[in-house]
């Protein structure tokens, strides 16, 4: 058989907030009801979510989540990134609901991804679908590189972001001659981002001032032209 559909059903304290947020994400509401009992589907494009509501649900519990794999996950975290900012004027990095970058995962043969925490704590993790079949990323060189990547997969796979925080911490805390400043720039940043999702602000506010005394050539600025953005996105939202 072909062209099967699994659609994941997902739980959330209030089916109204999380259509709110996913309508801002871009989705349309293709079912409501309140009885028997409260449950709503929404879609965007060929992808399909539903959700029944729980009363007293602590979306901290949550162990709510689904995989999308698509061909263009930069082209999706754009869209949700575009809708956070004209519907909250900033992307949500923190608390619940929250959407983390896409980044390269050990753990997943090197594709990229990033996830979605909904009013619900559900975790949508999106991967990149691969050209062909997907064989083992290099390892990373350096031990900043090594660091960030263990980091990712616990904080952004897991949902382990304190046990991140110990990584990156303990390479940031012995620097060497050495180091790559374009990956030493990418661990403060994802170490404030960290610290957002941590709702720890002053640690995000030191990090990204670190980032600004990091001395960079014309061609390692090019290669740090992301984090810099990232690094923008994470001081409009301490703002």
């Amino acid at each position: 058989m072909t062209n099967e559909v699994a659609v994941p059903l997902l739980p959330c304290p209030s089916i109204d907030d999380v259509i709110a947020f996913y309508e801002v994400l871009g989705f349309s509401t293709t079912y409501k009801q309140r009885k028997p009992y409260p449950c709503a589907g929404l879609q965007r494009e060929g992808l399909h979510l539903q959700f029944f509501e729980i009363a007293g649900f602590d979306p901290e519990q949550s162990y709510g989540s689904c995989l999308v794999i698509t061909p263009d996950i930069t082209e999706l975290h754009r869209a949700f990134a575009a809708g956070m900012r004209a519907a909250y004027g900033k992307i949500l990095v923190s608390g619940v609901p929250r959407m983390t970058r896409p980044r390269t995962r050990k753990n997943a043969d090197g594709l990229g991804g990033f996830s979605v925490i909904d009013p619900g704590g559900n975790w949508i993790r999106v991967f990149q679908k691969p050209a062909t079949a997907p064989t083992p990323a290099p390892a990373p060189a350096g031990r900043l590189a090594k660091a960030l990547a263990n980091a990712v997969v616990l904080a952004d796979s897991k949902g382990d972001a304190g046990q991140a925080v110990r990584i990156l911490d303990s390479a940031l805390a012995r620097p060497r001659a050495d180091d790559d400043p374009v990956t030493h720039l990418e661990v403060l940043v994802y170490r404030a981002e960290l610290a957002m999702a941590l709702n720890d602000r002053e640690t995000a506010t030191e990090m990204l001032a670190r980032v600004e005394h990091i001395t960079l050539n014309a061609d390692e600025t090019a290669r740090a032209a992301p984090n810099f953005e990232i690094a923008a996105d994470l001081a409009a939202a301490l703002r």
